[in-house]
């Protein structure tokens, strides 16, 4: 049985998910789809909007064969550590390949690009810190470098955030000198970023999310752009936790975290440089809301996804140290969820794998699921007891997840 690897998020999942499923499926020509998603924290720094055991039913049902967690390590990291982690895990599954959603939607185009920039790598490089000296962000120099250096047809637009993570999945693919097949698939209609709803089937996770958290729309105006099953569960979880996690229900703990730590504590924090520790806890004084909070710590040298991210490290407490003793290597494959013919391969490849899959909590334990388990444990503070209560326990009391498929997927 062949086994091609996604990475995902499913926040939450719509029918743009289940074309990439589907095109992973049959530009791979493999039997299984092993999706590996990010847990609780996302990798633009924000809350998933539902638990990781929802969002594993719905890609389950929308043909997904198995579920592993991406390590709260990799899943909350800049896109090329997100990158190294992930394709790392899913070599060690032993995917033959590798399919992404792009902008580009022509794997060839990566292929030039790294390669070239691999060519010439000190060129860029000076490049970049000369676009850093007039004070823009990383990501935003790197961008200009790239522009200024890769003009041709050939190369990759890395301005666009799919394409950017895709490059990144393509390098780690390198670096590790894997043999796995790399393949890409243009995104359907809906930008990643787009604020609003689309006028076709498929709309960005972002626009989704804007109407279901906003108080005045109605969850119904997502069922166009959301497969039923998606829907059912949105309500249900709602329903069974009484909310959706959002920045905003996270505020006063991050605020309190800001309010009571001292600079010196604060600066130990992962993703806190250059004094932006001052400017967060004078900013934590006179903010009303998190957006608010975001609104006054924003500068042009950080991106907002970056912030977003150094807020979740300081809200579990990561240190530097941990997420660079964490991010060496994979060290287990947390399974979250199956169908029949998904763990008719895991049953044939068990003995093949080279780090141990866990699917009870309590028989594993080391620092990097510690982080896993820290994160989830914050996490379930986006809502209140006695839910609250119940999400906790879910994290240890919950076994892999059993489904099969929904056919047509609608």
């Amino acid at each position: 049985m062949k086994a091609v690897g996604i990475i995902v998020e499913y926040n939450p999942f719509h029918h743009g998910h289940v074309y990439h499923i589907e095109q992973a499926r049959k530009l791979s020509n493999a039997e299984i789809v092993i999706a590996l998603m990010s847990g609780p924290f996302l990798q633009r720094g924000e809350p998933a909007l539902v638990s990781k055991w929802s969002r594993t039913e719905m890609a389950l049902l929308g043909g997904a064969d198995l579920v592993f967690e991406l390590p709260y390590a990799y899943a909350t990291q800049k896109a090329d550590t997100f990158a190294q982690g992930a394709v790392s895990i899913l070599s060690a599954l032993q995917c033959h390949a590798l399919c992404f959603g792009s902008e580009s939607g022509e794997i060839e185009n990566f292929l030039c690009t790294l390669d070239f920039l691999q060519d010439h790598h000190k060129e860029y490089q000076l490049k970049i810190q000369e676009f850093i000296k007039t004070g823009v962000s990383y990501p935003q120099a790197a961008s200009m470098a790239y522009r200024e250096l890769c003009s041709s047809d050939q190369f990759v637009d890395l301005t666009k955030p799919n394409n950017i993570l895709g490059f990144q999945y393509i390098k780690a693919a390198s670096d590790q000198k894997l043999n796995i097949q790399l393949l890409t698939m243009k995104r359907r209609t809906a930008q990643f970023h787009d604020q609003q709803l689309s006028t076709s089937s498929i709309a960005s996770a972002t626009s989704i999310r804007n109407v279901l958290l906003e108080e005045k729309r109605r969850f119904s105006e997502v069922k166009p752009y959301i497969p039923s099953y998606t829907y059912h569960l949105l309500i249900k979880y709602k329903d069974q936790f009484g909310a959706l996690h959002h920045w905003e229900n996270y505020w006063p703990f991050l605020k309190y975290r800001l309010l009571h730590t001292s600079a010196t504590e604060l600066k130990n924090i992962y993703e806190i440089e250059e004094g932006i520790e001052n400017r967060m806890m004078t900013a934590a004084v006179q903010a009303q809301s998190f957006h608010h909070f975001m609104t006054l710590i924003k500068t042009k040298r950080y991106t907002w996804t970056r912030l977003q991210r150094a807020c979740i490290h300081i809200l579990t407490n990561t240190s530097k140290t941990e997420m660079k003793e964490n991010t060496q290597t994979a060290t287990y494959l947390r399974l979250l969820g199956m169908t029949p013919q998904g763990r008719q391969y895991l049953k044939k490849r068990k003995k093949q794998l080279t780090i141990p899959i866990v699917s009870k909590l309590s028989s594993f334990k080391n620092s990097q699921i510690n982080l896993d388990i820290k994160a989830s444990r914050i996490y379930s503070f986006g809502i209140s007891d006695p839910y609250r209560q119940a999400l906790l326990e879910q994290e240890y009391k919950q076994p892999p997840i059993m489904l099969s498929p929904i056919p047509n997927n609608t």
